[in-house]
């Protein structure tokens, strides 16, 4: 038996799809979510998804959200998540970049909305490419923080 599971990103439709099982980082700790599941709903926390469907394992990141559980029927709304086949690991490394210098300029130079976003892509890039290096073959250049 499967259940549907569904993950919306302002952007896009993530993933549709009737899966075996999904493991998923909420504020109290990860749940396993399978077929029959109680009616759940909670804040999920940025981490990794783990989704099983025929006996193989797929992976993605997700930068949180909400999820509900209700009659074979899961559904994240998350701010950010993507595959971890699809992380392009060249541009997370560049993002990290790019934030760390806004973030180490940010005494003199920044403004707080300016700073609040460098933070914020400097912990999605940091969360793809963990995702993308435990997931797949990756060469990080020395020096790349995760």
């Amino acid at each position: 038996m499967k259940f549907h599971f569904e993950i919306i990103t302002p952007e896009k439709t993530v993933l549709k799809d009737d899966v075996d099982e999904v493991i998923i980082p909420t504020v109290n700790g990860q749940i396993t979510i399978l077929p029959n599941h109680t009616s759940l709903f909670t804040q999920v926390e940025q981490g990794e998804i783990s989704m099983i469907n025929n006996g193989k394992a797929q992976y993605l990141a997700v930068a949180g959200g909400f999820l509900e559980v209700s009659k074979n029927n899961v559904i994240l709304l998350a701010d950010y998540a993507v595959r971890s086949e699809e992380i392009e690991v060249s541009k997370a490394i560049e993002a990290q970049k790019r934030a760390e210098k806004v973030l180490k300029d940010s005494q003199e130079k920044v403004s707080k909305k300016d700073f609040a976003l460098a933070e914020s892509e400097f912990r999605r890039s940091i969360l793809e490419l963990k995702v993308a290096s435990k997931r797949r073959k990756v060469n990080l250049p020395p020096g790349t923080n995760i």
